[in-house]
């Protein structure tokens, strides 16, 4: 692990006001989205919801409005599987938004069987790592009009299983869940990594970070058929030692896109047990996350795949 000063628990409590900052969070509408979500603003910050499920995401923004009834929380609808839904939203939010201070690149799906997308992307590549590559491609010029603006992307433990193979980007064989996923995180952690690359190559203030949740008790984990819903509801009931709450799971996110000290590049994750639970605290990436060749090919099969051209 990653060394960093001993101190107390970092916690919500730590979010510094961020009165006058926009953030934009994708998935927000339940999970770990929805509690970063609640956390900013709550902290005095504009958030932008953007998912794929508008109902949803009002009954989110409700949710939070109660919590806190001078929230400034508005919906962008926005469905990560299709890269046209993502530039129409991206275009809709550059023009309302031309500031952005954080971006949270935090929506996913996880374990699925094999589909493509609607642009013939693998499903997890398209919607976790592709349709978030086009996004911040399209926005990226109102996160370098902030002063400092932090791009976060979140991650999975899962990453240190993912391969990259460039000839069959999209599992035309040997596709597994677990693969596929793991695939999608890892190029997740890579975009990350060689964004901050890029941004400092640029000379911009912007930074470009990653996190992720550890084992968070969300609504991503699948739960399809009747003998999956019933295990999940006695293991919602035990205490599990690799398991922790959403809230706790949005703590790294959290940390990585409002904590003064945090810099570009860096990863954050839960501190306990196989980094699944506890605070957040500096982690340690795979070796293969932070290869600086195989990020900048991925970049270029991403531009290709989906039009668009980073500004830097």
């Amino acid at each position: 692990m990653v060394k960093e000063p001993r101190r107390r628990r970092w916690s919500a409590n730590d979010v510094p006001d961020l009165s006058g900052r926009t953030a934009v969070i994708t998935g927000a509408n339940s999970g770990i989205g929805f509690e970063a979500a609640k956390v900013l603003a709550g902290r005095g910050a504009t958030v932008v919801l953007a998912c794929r499920n508008p109902v949803k995401a009002q009954d989110a923004l409700n949710t939070i409005r109660t919590a806190t009834p001078e929230a400034d929380v508005s919906v962008l609808e926005m469905d990560l599987n299709s890269l046209a839904s993502v530039r129409k939203a991206a275009e809709a939010l550059r023009a309302e938004r031309p500031v952005i201070d954080l971006l949270v690149n935090n929506a996913g799906v996880t374990l699925l069987p094999y589909g493509l997308t609607a642009d013939g992307f693998e499903l997890h590549f398209g919607v976790n790592y592709l349709g978030h590559f086009a996004f911040t491609g399209i926005v990226l010029d109102a996160v370098l009009a902030a002063d400092a603006g932090r791009i976060v992307t979140v991650g999975s433990n899962a990453h240190r299983m993912g391969k990259i193979d460039f000839d069959d980007l999209h599992f035309a064989e040997g596709y597994r869940p677990l693969r596929g996923y793991a695939r999608s995180k890892l190029a997740n952690l890579l975009f990350a990594f060689d964004l901050q690359r890029r941004l400092e190559a640029a000379g911009s203030s912007a930074r470009s970070l990653a996190a992720h949740p550890g084992g968070a008790n969300t609504e991503i984990l699948p739960s399809v058929g009747p003998v999956r819903r019933r295990l999940k509801r006695v293991a919602d009931r035990i205490p599990n030692p690799i398991v922790h709450s959403a809230h706790m799971g949005a703590l790294p996110t959290l940390r990585a896109a409002t904590d003064p000290a945090s810099k570009g590049g860096e990863y954050y994750g839960p501190r306990g047990l196989l980094k699944m639970t506890g605070p957040p605290v500096l982690v340690r990436p795979s070796t293969a996350s932070r290869s600086a060749e195989t990020a900048e090919r991925l970049w270029e099969h991403s531009e290709r795949l989906t039009g668009v051209t980073y500004s830097l």
